[in-house]
């Protein structure tokens, strides 16, 4: 198994094991979370660039659940109708389209990173909800609400509705954002979930959301839909009780009888005191190793920005999907050179054969 072996999983098959990591864009108009021509560019661009599967940005499943006034939702009929433009342009090029479902839980009402990033107070921004009320530890905080259990229900009723819209638009991958501080996270870890009901306390309770979500998509999109979770396979924060790599591979464990095909291993986000080990090429690749330990196939993220080091990922079996994020940023044709410079035929679209005879 190489870079440029297929993958296949459910009715989905990638051409190759490259996979465009979820980038938020911060490109909607304020405020409706709706895809414009600037995600049918970004995204199409990628798959004209010879990636396996194209992921979108985090999709919020609500309206509260965006992370900035620009960030892509899909909480609406609206919303899917302008996001089918890019599934099939995507696929229409030979990439698996794939579509990330997130709410961004205390993390919410943010200006986006170019405008500063700071919480967003006033009638501009909303009031973000958490497991707690506990805020999310800004210099000036906003006030968080603790989700009662009925809203914590609801919510799961929000994802599937989501994932039918999502698949409706023509995507083939859902992946459920449990990753990077966001509400799953928060509810999953013991930094931010100190609940007394059955959505807190220990391992199973606090993990129980996202296993009602996955098991609510599940059944509310067709057996032939692949279904990811990206995961934080660790807090980073050794010197307080925390989520672990330990955890995440129990979690991926619990997660395949419910019918997910694949766990997406990124790291930390959930408080600003992580400790973020020194950060070379692939220095996250060892907790997908581990999260694998569970029974599901990984993808694998950090600093993969080689061809040579995105093909020894899963060359050497440390995992299923190579993930690469920042370097399609840099170069949207990532996948092309890789298959040059590895010595496979390059996924180049028909409209450029020209130049590469």
């Amino acid at each position: 198994m190489h870079l440029f072996t297929p993958f296949e999983v459910r009715d989905v098959t990638a051409r190759n094991r490259v996979m465009v990591s979820p980038m938020c864009q911060y490109s909607c108009e304020a405020g409706d979370g709706l895809a414009t021509d600037w995600h049918r560019v970004h995204l199409g661009s990628r798959a004209v660039g010879g990636a396996g599967i194209v992921m979108t940005e985090a999709t919020a499943v609500t309206p509260r659940g965006r992370i900035s006034p620009q960030d892509l939702g899909v909480w609406s009929d609206a919303h899917a109708e302008a996001l089918a433009p890019v599934a099939g342009f995507v696929a229409d090029h030979g990439a698996v389209p794939g579509i990330q479902l997130a709410h961004a839980g205390r993390k919410a009402s943010t200006r986006r990173p170019a405008d500063g990033g700071d919480p967003i107070h006033g009638d501009d921004g909303w009031r973000p909800v958490g497991p707690t009320a506990e805020p999310w530890p800004h210099d000036d905080p906003l006030e968080t609400e603790r989700l009662s259990v009925d809203e914590v229900d609801a919510l799961v009723d929000r994802w599937a509705a989501a994932a039918e819209r999502a698949v409706d638009a023509g995507f083939e991958v859902l992946e459920i954002h449990a990753a990077h501080g966001y509400l799953l996270h928060e509810f999953c870890s013991p930094v931010t979930n100190d609940r007394e009901d059955r959505y807190g306390g220990d391992f199973e309770n606090r993990t129980r959301l996202l296993r009602e979500v996955a098991t609510a998509i599940r059944e509310a999109v067709p057996d032939g839909v692949a279904l990811f979770v990206r995961v934080s396979a660790t807090d980073w924060l050794p010197d307080r009780e925390s989520w672990t790599v330990d955890d995440s591979a129990r979690l991926a464990a619990d997660l395949a009888p419910l019918g997910v095909d694949l766990v997406d291993v990124s790291a930390g986000g959930i408080h600003p005191d992580q400790q973020v080990p020194e950060t070379g090429p692939h220095y996250q690749v060892p907790y997908a190793e581990r999260v694998a330990d569970g029974g599901l196939p990984v993808g694998a993220v950090g600093k993969v920005t080689t061809p040579e080091g995105a093909d020894a990922v899963v060359r050497n079996g440390r995992a299923d999907l190579a993930v690469v994020g920042r370097e399609h940023l840099r170069d949207p044709y990532f996948a092309i050179r890789a298959a040059e410079e590895l010595g496979h035929d390059p996924p180049v679209p028909r409209q450029y054969t020209r130049g590469f005879q």
